[in-house]
């Protein structure tokens, strides 16, 4: 707290001097004053106001000076001070008044805040300080507004293109069950074969389905955890095995390498969606006939889960894999594309854990690390 109090008086200090420069200049200015006041009512203009009593009143000499002092010369501290508080009051008033400026300086950058103009915000030598926070606020506005207005636009080319690939297998369907309605004495070697393409296009359809339904669930809700202590081998061999038959397909493999009695502590459900999806992202991308190797080893109070595929992933695209939307097929793949949320999610939980997630790519292989912890902690 101390080093706060020294950080914030230092990054005022030129407002601070300028402030007591401005008192000094009020006091030694008030001083003179009373001094030469002093003077003059003593001189030269004590002997101006007998005179004009003299001439305007017509009061005898020697009257006028009695008047002067009795009136006068004996409350002069009284009038001095009467009229150094007055002129006090004003000089204040004046300086004070140049101190407005720097309100209105501030209030004029938080309006371009609000307002999201371009230029950068300026202000007085003396509120340096203020203009940097005030700018460094515009910028991280700026950014957010801009990263919105990306995620956005790939949500709404996303649902562009979901819509387009969502035509094509319903167009398959609805063409193959024709062809299947208009000929029922079609041979049962070329009917099978019919019913096979169109159950692979139906299964295509609902994937499609279930990415904007993804969207929309990512939209609406809100991740809440319900944490315990978690069998992590049982987890991820049974996750193995539910994406067996997608391996399989294409002659890929799964294999853990993770000790059996290995714990971490989080949301099951939440957390068995984050090593889904990447897996998924693995299985994916990975070329047929390859191995994806899982490991996991402990490191102080945390659990670094570790998957590897073959495959290379652009250096530039690393940072934005886990962008929401973001697809790393440029390509829009129908096969591989998904809707671009998996790994935001999956970043989105891993966080509210207390962990993080990351991925790097190097000598042809693909490399996500999901750091979580392996006991209870204590929430602030």
């Amino acid at each position: 707290m101390k080093g706060k109090k020294v950080n914030r008086k230092a990054d005022y200090s030129r407002i601070e001097r300028k402030l007591y420069s401005y008192v000094l200049i009020a006091v030694i200015a008030a001083v003179s004053f009373v001094m030469f006041l002093r003077q003059l009512m003593r001189g030269i203009a004590g002997d101006w106001i007998v005179d004009v009593l003299e001439i305007i009143f017509h009061f005898e000499h020697q009257d006028a000076m009695m008047i002067y002092q009795n009136v006068i010369r004996n409350n002069i501290n009284i009038i001095i001070y009467v009229t150094v508080a007055v002129c006090f009051f004003i000089l204040c008033r004046i300086l004070l008044s140049n101190f407005m400026k720097y309100f209105d300086e501030v209030n004029a950058g938080i309006d371009s805040l609000i307002q999201n103009k371009g230029k950068q915000i300026e202000l007085s030598a003396e509120m340096t300080y203020m203009e940097q926070k005030l700018n460094s606020l515009k910028q991280t506005l700026e950014k957010r507004e801009q990263d919105a207005m990306l995620a956005e636009q790939r949500k709404n080319d996303l649902v562009m293109y979901l819509a387009h690939d969502i035509k094509t297998p319903l167009t398959s369907v609805i063409g193959y069950l024709s062809l299947l309605d208009e000929a029922p004495d079609m041979p049962l070697e070329q009917k099978a074969k019919y019913v096979h393409i169109t159950l692979d296009k139906a299964y295509r359809l609902e994937r499609l389905i279930d990415e904007f339904f993804e969207i929309t669930r990512y939209n609406l809700q809100t991740i809440t955890l319900s944490k315990k202590n978690i069998d992590l081998y049982y987890m991820l061999v049974q996750m193995a095995d539910e994406f067996y038959p997608q391996l399989s397909a294409n002659g890929k493999q799964a294999v853990i390498h993770v000790s059996e009695d290995l714990t971490i502590y989080g949301d099951p459900d939440k957390l068995a969606r984050v090593f889904n999806n990447v897996l998924k992202n693995a299985v994916a991308y990975s070329p047929d006939n390859s191995v994806i190797d899982i490991r996991a080893a402990v490191s102080g109070d945390m659990v670094s889960i570790v998957f590897t595929n073959d495959g290379s992933i652009p250096r530039d695209k690393l940072t934005t894999i886990f962008d929401k939307f973001y697809r790393l097929d440029a390509a829009r793949s129908s096969n591989t594309g998904g809707s671009g949320l998996g790994l935001a999610v999956a970043k989105e939980i891993v966080v509210l854990h207390g962990g993080r997630i990351y991925a790097g790519s190097e000598n042809g292989h693909t490399i996500f690390t999901v750091e979580l912890p392996a006991n209870e902690v204590n929430e602030i």
